[in-house]
């Protein structure tokens, strides 16, 4: 497993010159996304379970919606939270999200799966501790997934609109980010994030069922880069309870950066 230095004064946020570079950088990513649609056709097909898709910090279900419109394409049950913009972090919201976490696993008769962007990825870690049994694997991409916020450019903002301990905190919860859930559980990150630094996604520990990917890409555009889209759909097509860490194969090989993260 991987590891990653703990030294509380490494902490830091990505530089400004990387948050810069976000906005025409995701556009490249979703332009890439649009060009290679075809091809994801080819990607490994589903086998129907439910996959719900929660958005970053201050974005909707409309910025999930072109993974969503794949996966269901792939064969999933793909889902949006319906929950509005993600922006108010207390109880009633962790609430309602369990209750689409229920919802989902009701109606398909099974365990999901849950894919959450940036923030959307630090709830889908701690609502499949709160329902473990409801959730079969759980995906991350650039979550800030440590309880020190200075990995991110969004804290000041954060803490504005939510205080330096959310309501969830207050009462005992989301206070051990860093400890994986209970189930299969992988971190897509990448080193170029200009929102979150990479240190803060990286997974430690030495469970074989955590797994941390590398990627080229922006913050904003994780949600569409093509070679996150690859890993995406790898990581759900396999088959419940027979979980393998990533690897690559053929050309993709050449997107997925293999470099100690440390």
């Amino acid at each position: 497993m991987t590891t990653v230095a703990t030294d509380p004064s490494a902490a830091r946020p990505p530089s400004r010159l990387l948050m810069l570079a976000e906005p025409g950088r995701a556009m490249g990513e979703l332009a890439s996304f649009y060009a290679l649609r075809p091809l994801m056709s080819g990607l490994p097909r589903g086998d129907g379970h439910g996959v719900l898709v929660l958005p970053g910090f201050m974005a909707s279900d409309y910025s999930t919606r072109p993974l969503r419109r794949l996966l269901s394409d792939l064969g999933y049950d793909a889902v949006g939270w319906k929950l509005g913009r993600n922006v108010r972090v207390d109880n009633a919201r962790i609430d309602a999200m369990l209750a689409c976490v229920e919802e989902l696993h009701d109606r398909t008769g099974r365990p999901i799966s849950i894919v959450g962007w940036s923030l959307g990825g630090v709830f889908a870690r701690e609502l499949a501790k709160m329902a473990p049994d409801k959730v079969r694997l759980v995906i991350s991409l650039g979550s800030p997934i440590t309880d020190d916020r200075r990995h991110t450019n969004a804290t000041r903002l954060f803490e504005y609109l939510n205080g330096k301990e959310p309501e969830p905190m207050q009462g005992g919860s989301f206070r051990s980010l860093a400890e994986a859930p209970p189930v299969p559980t992988t971190s897509i990150l990448t080193r170029t994030d200009g929102v979150v630094h990479w240190r803060g996604s990286v997974q430690c520990g030495d469970r074989e069922d955590c797994e941390n990917i590398e990627v080229v890409a922006s913050h904003c555009g994780l949600g569409v880069n093509p070679a996150v889209v690859y890993a995406v759909a790898d990581r759900l097509a396999q088959e419940e309870g027979d979980w393998k860490r990533f690897e690559a194969r053929g050309l993709a090989r050449m997107f997925f950066p293999r470099r100690a993260l440390h």
